[in-house]
């Protein structure tokens, strides 16, 4: 066993200590420092996880809100600088396959080999780049009140402003690709054929309904916020974000005839001041299907764990996609081919929305 392993064997078995014996005044003045999106999203994770961990452990988990970009630009800048506050952050599931995200995070594959041949957990639960928190959808959704003739279900349908009148919302952030997905979709070409995605006839479609965008959402929070205010009728959006709303009342629904599967995983950060703590962060969430089912079952989203699937309520499990939705129509996006051409698709994408 190498000197790493068994670090991570020790950090294990103290963890099972703790929850065993309760924590020690000294536990409860640790704490552990992660990054998320902020919101509803954070809301959930904190009553479902953060807080029963704890309760649990003593530690206290620090909550730092962040957008997508401005996570992986601090996490980088952090690493490079040499001072380190964070210890972990949430990461697209595309995102933590890159080289980029390696070079700013920790390799987790001695802690993911605990977890290699664990009954129930997803084959990807736990990876070098992180430990699956989610998988869910980006996807078209729209406003169900008002005198509507029909709901949209396609990406076409986004596009067809006479049949479906009313602003639309498209995501502005550093992760330009399931914008120009959806226009190559809207634009006929098929869901097998989609990558590598075709840029030019993209922003050629882009073009087309550049004039009906009200709102170019950079946050989780910015959509919920725009579709509250009415900024918008139809928006591609996170399916955690939209079931939120549909939890708060408003009169929204979604389609996965227009979704692309995507989710998180949790990064721990190079050099991360509470390296030990973070791991039990980790450890907790995929630990425990009860805490992935109270969460998924708020966020609408596919927990890593099997047994916690089987806790959830069977409303919350109708709201997933099924079986047939996913293999017929929702989009597994070619993470390889999006990391490769991350630079030239965003530089692409600045280019024409500003």
């Amino acid at each position: 066993m190498t000197t790493r392993s068994i670090k991570y064997a020790i950090a294990g078995l103290t963890l099972a200590v703790t929850l065993a014996s309760g924590h020690t005044s000294a536990a409860a003045q640790e704490q552990v420092i992660i990054a998320s999106t902020g919101g509803a999203y954070d809301r959930a994770l904190k009553e479902a996880w953060f807080d029963p961990f704890t309760q649990a452990t003593g530690i206290a988990v620090q909550v730092v809100s962040a957008t997508n970009a401005e996570m992986r630009a601090k996490a980088s800048a952090m690493v490079r600088a040499g001072n380190v506050t964070w210890d972990l952050y949430l990461e697209g599931e595309i995102q933590a396959a890159s080289d980029a995200h390696r070079q700013v995070t920790e390799d987790l594959s001695p802690f993911c080999a605990g977890y290699a041949s664990r009954a129930g957990l997803a084959s990807n639960a736990c990876a070098p780049g992180g430990a699956l928190l989610q998988s869910t959808a980006t996807l078209l959704a729209y406003r169900t009140d008002g005198n509507r003739p029909a709901q949209p279900e396609t990406w076409a349908d986004m596009w067809d402003t006479q049949t479906f009148p009313g602003g639309r919302a498209f995501p502005n952030f550093d992760d330009p690709w399931r914008v120009l997905a959806a226009a190559l979709l809207a634009d006929g070409v098929d869901k097998d054929k989609l990558f590598p995605l075709d840029v030019d006839r993209a922003f050629a479609k882009l073009d087309t309904i550049r004039d009906h965008v009200t709102l170019w959402w950079k946050t989780g929070d910015q959509s919920v916020q725009g579709f509250r205010n009415g900024d918008y009728d139809l928006g591609q959006i996170w399916l955690t974000r939209a079931r939120s709303m549909k939890d708060e009342g408003l009169p929204i629904a979604w389609s996965y005839k227009a979704a692309f599967l995507v989710g998180d995983r949790i990064a721990l950060i190079k050099g991360a001041p509470n390296r030990d703590n973070a791991l039990k962060l980790i450890a907790y969430w995929l630990d425990n299907p009860s805490v992935q089912a109270q969460a998924c079952s708020t966020l609408s989203c596919t927990p890593p764990s099997a047994d916690a699937i089987a806790l959830m309520s069977e409303e919350a499990r109708q709201s997933m996609p099924t079986t047939d939705e996913i293999s017929q129509h929702v989009i597994v996006p070619d993470a390889e081919w999006i990391n490769a051409n991350a630079a030239m698709l965003l530089q692409r994408w600045n280019n024409w929305v500003r």
